[in-house]
């Protein structure tokens, strides 16, 4: 059950990274200086992809706490 905790913390570690990426995104979005229509795009895009890493995360969660419990 170590194998499964450890491709978990790093599923979580992966959905982490991916969040704050998002943040930077985000925050070249807003400081670029585009019509607000176009930095609204951007910022859609970039909820999907926050989405998707906020699901990677909690499926690393997830598979850590199944790991634990089995183990």
């Amino acid at each position: 059950m170590e194998i499964v905790i450890w491709a978990g913390a790093a599923l979580t570690l992966l959905g982490v990274l991916g969040l704050v990426w998002c943040i930077v995104l985000a925050m070249r979005a807003r400081k670029s200086g585009l019509p607000d229509d176009q930095i609204k795009a951007q910022l859609q895009r970039v909820v999907a992809i926050n989405l998707g890493a906020l699901a990677v995360s909690a499926l690393g969660l997830i598979a850590v706490i199944v790991g634990i419990i089995l183990g």
